[in-house]
């Protein structure tokens, strides 16, 4: 049956009775967003409220628009506490919602210091601008989208659900969480679905699905058979290196670097990149494979991500116990690690006469102190800047990676002279190849089709592809405006 087009309000316009249906508010030929809507009977449920990422003026005014109606959504599943999943939780809650927020407990803990960063920001923001207008004699009117006060309300509707635990979520409705190997406490949901006529539907979500052999975490879960699942393609045309490979090529752009004098900047995001970086460097200090330069991680959300990390070895792997837990020593702890958690301490590496690592958030250099250490890194040919994970269109990192040779920086232009080096098999996203090979694992006897989300056209049209050559016979790109009957 084909899709139903919404309304402007984001109401389905209804040509007959569908009981069970799927559509997206964000994430959908996109890879910032994510904001997915089951509705059952009338009853929605809305999996993960993220922000969008990208043009300033373009990602606040969809995240302002946020969810049609949020008072009358039943209930929210957050798969993980990346900010384009989580970054919209305090708006909702603000503009309404009163139901539970399900996630893991790890995941609640991060998304509480992701969502208190942003409203932090956002209120600096507004003193900045704010001041910078006044200076100019203008009127300023902007507000932040939510403030600390909307985080905390939000962080009182949460529900931990731990994996494998089967939880009924309302009338008709069940969820059960499994390990999507992603980041810290991340989950792939399965949801079990009843309408009043007593059919059953199963929908599988994998928020963002991980990789095997990832550091620290475990790897994806399979999860049991479904009738229709919402697959993530952010790499949908894109492999990624080996992890033995990109340990070697990190350790020969530090070695490279620190030769030549220079620093190596490496934006990252605060939450599960900062500290799989961390965990490499010090297995590769502590094997001699690199020097023994400091490596300063500077990002407050990071350090207290880090913190959050240590209390949840729950989430570990095996090899992450084996190597550092049963011999009581701590993974993100070594000698040539320092934590930059003031304003001071972060504009003293900028002083440093020597070579350094910095490791700083935000991960697409859109915001954060990885701006001011880009600034005074960028023109210098010493340095290196290394890109470690994906960058979405029209971010100041997606330019830096495709070879610009100026970008602008706090209004200021600067001439890119340092190396720009990329190692992708630090993503925590797993390519079309580790795709298929999960879903190749499951049960398929009652798959009746994937929808694929939260990747850019081409990536989603090369995974369409890539699945129905390997035999799905129904794969569908998600549209925005448009409803699914399941």
């Amino acid at each position: 049956m084909a899709p139903l087009s919404l309304r402007p309000d984001g109401t389905g316009i209804m040509l007959q009775c569908m009981s069970i249906r799927l559509h997206s508010e964000g994430g959908a030929g996109e890879v910032t967003g994510s904001k997915h809507v089951l509705t059952v009977d009338g009853a929605r449920c809305l999996i993960d409220c993220g922000a969008f990422q990208g043009r300033r003026e373009q990602s606040e005014r969809k995240n302002r628009a946020l969810v049609p109606d949020p008072e009358s959504i039943a209930s929210v599943i957050l798969t993980h506490a990346h900010f384009d999943h989580c970054g919209m939780l305090p708006l909702l809650a603000k503009r309404g919602y009163r139901g539970n927020f399900y996630a893991t407990p790890a995941t609640r803990d991060l998304a509480s210091v992701v969502m208190m960063d942003s409203a932090a920001i956002q209120s600096r923001d507004a003193e900045y601008l704010g001041k910078q207008a006044a200076k100019r004699g203008e009127n300023f009117d902007w507000k932040p989208i939510y403030e600390e006060e909307d985080v905390v309300k939000a962080m009182g509707q949460f529900v931990t659900v731990s994996y494998n635990r089967p939880l009924p979520i309302g009338d008709g409705m069940r969820i059960e969480l499994f390990d999507a190997g992603h980041i810290l406490g991340s989950a792939i949901c399965r949801m079990s679905a009843r309408d009043r006529s007593g059919r059953d539907v199963s929908i599988g979500f994998t928020g963002d699905l991980g990789r095997k052999g990832k550091p620290i975490i475990r790897d994806p879960d399979p999860i049991p058979g479904v009738d229709y699942l919402v697959m993530e393609a952010t790499y949908g045309d894109r492999r990624h290196e080996s992890t033995e490979d990109a340990m070697d090529r990190l350790a020969t752009v530090v070695r490279e670097t620190a030769a030549r004098g220079g620093n190596i900047i490496i934006p990252a995001f605060a939450i599960e990149r900062t500290q799989e970086l961390v965990f490499y460097f010090h297995m590769l200090l502590d094997q001699k494979k690199i020097p023994d330069i400091p490596i300063y991680v500077d990002s407050p959300m990071a350090i207290n991500a880090t913190s959050i990390f240590m209390i949840h070895p729950e989430c570990y792997d095996e090899e992450t116990h084996a190597a550092f837990s049963k011999h009581h020593e701590n993974p993100f702890g070594f000698n040539a690690l320092h934590f930059s958690s003031s304003v001071a301490d972060s504009k003293r590496i900028n002083d440093l006469k020597e070579p350094a690592i910095i490791i700083s958030a935000d991960g697409m250099c859109e915001a954060g102190r990885i701006q001011h250490h880009l600034m005074h890194n960028i023109s210098d040919s010493r340095n290196t800047i290394l890109i470690v994970g994906y960058m979405a269109d029209h971010t100041l990192g997606r330019r830096i990676r495709e070879g610009e040779k100026e970008v602008r920086i706090h209004g200021d232009v600067f001439k890119v002279r340092a190396r720009v080096e990329e190692i992708n098999a630090f993503s925590a996203h797993a390519d079309y190849q580790e795709s298929w090979e999960w879903l190749d694992s499951l049960d398929r006897s009652r798959l009746k089709k994937v929808f694929l989300v939260h990747g850019e056209p081409s990536g989603l049209s090369h995974m369409e592809l890539f699945l129905r050559g390997k035999g799905i016979p129904a794969v569908q790109v998600v549209k925005y405006g448009e409803v699914y009957d399941l």
